[in-house]
């Protein structure tokens, strides 16, 4: 089985750049990614964050979708619980309408940022759908399949394309993992956000084993990784540093996790509830090219993981660039047919 590589970019903004600054390295990285060969190229969803400027991923993907030519570009992901069902489905049916064959609609289930701004994205909802109703409703306009018993049975999401987005569910946990498998989506497992050993074994191997192919599709595991590559593991160690996750813990029985201490005392003082804090070590796959290379594929045989999808997080942008570029070499030579 070979490997598909793929980028999840976040639009990181550190100390001494702008937003400006952040979107402009976006733009650049896509254009190197399309140039050596990359599968796909994500762009996430966060809100009211000066770390992280990604807040609108549909604007953002049909700006880069306008400045590549066939880099397959998406959704890392629509957090769909702020929204409906028929209007992201409008949205990616434009793109996949400008870009046929290139659009990828991944959908996310945490809130992407604090309480502050969910409330402000979900302001006047009330007795909202779950999140597994959304997510079949959003399949059923996006593949112009509304069932005839549905309360708008006859409406369409158009434009039509020929070729619709591609749905896949995103999550950190086993009931994500779960959810993909009923839904008969593909998965991507957010290795980056939970290493835990036990519930990445767990959620790879229950979603292969539930998987429902009563829709005529067949599984498709991704895993998403953090991942820092450089010239020797001592380069590589020194730029990952030591950085934490922070887990805030409700006493509601909800989490989430974040990348600071700070944002995680925001979102338990914004959600006006008892809270506790669990720091974690953030799980960075890091090394020269071929040690990079052995443990991906160590992943790969042990999960059959088909692909993976990979972000990188350091101030120094060449050196962002130049990790990808060593990954691509990396696996040069063990790349699906098409891939070269």
């Amino acid at each position: 089985m070979g490997i598909k590589l793929s980028i999840l970019d976040q639009s990181p903004v550190f100390e001494g750049d702008s937003a400006a600054d952040a979107f402009r390295h976006t733009l650049e990285l896509v254009q190197v990614a399309e140039a050596w060969g990359y599968h796909r190229f994500w762009v996430s969803e966060h809100h009211d964050s000066d770390q992280v400027v990604g807040s609108s991923p549909e604007v953002l993907i049909s700006y880069l979708l306008a400045r590549t030519e066939s880099i397959r570009i998406g959704s890392g992901g629509i957090m769909l619980q702020h929204y409906s069902p028929y209007k992201v489905a409008e949205n990616f049916n434009i793109l996949a309408t400008l870009a046929p064959g290139r659009v990828d609609l991944g959908i996310g289930r945490a809130p992407g940022g604090l309480p502050r701004s969910t409330k402000a994205l979900q302001h006047g909802v009330v007795d909202a759908p779950s999140l597994e109703h959304k997510l079949q409703e959003l399949e059923q306009y996006v593949y112009n399949q509304l069932d005839d018993n549905h309360p708008h049975a006859g409406l369409r999401a158009t434009p039509i394309p020929e070729q619709p987005a591609d749905i896949y569910l995103l999550g950190a946990s086993v009931a994500s993992a779960e959810s993909a498998a009923e839904l008969g989506l593909p998965y991507v497992f957010a290795q980056f956000i939970n290493s835990d050993p036990e519930i990445v074994r767990d959620a790879l191997l229950n979603y292969r084993s539930q998987f429902n192919y009563n829709k005529g599709r067949q599984p498709q595991l991704m895993l998403a990784l953090s991942a820092i590559i450089a010239d020797t593991d001592e380069e590589a160690k020194a730029l990952a540093g030591d950085h934490k996750l922070f887990k805030v813990h409700l006493d509601s029985g909800k989490s989430v996790t974040v990348g600071t201490l700070e944002q995680a005392e925001k979102y338990g003082k914004q959600a006006d509830e008892p809270y506790r804090i669990e720091v974690k070590d953030a799980e960075i796959t890091k090394g020269t090219k071929e040690t990079v290379r052995q443990y991906l594929l160590g992943l790969q045989q042990q999960y059959g993981i088909e692909e993976f999808i990979v972000t990188t997080a350091l101030k120094d942008f060449s050196k962002r660039i130049h990790s990808y570029k060593l990954l691509k070499e990396a696996f040069s030579e063990v790349l699906v047919e098409g891939e070269q």
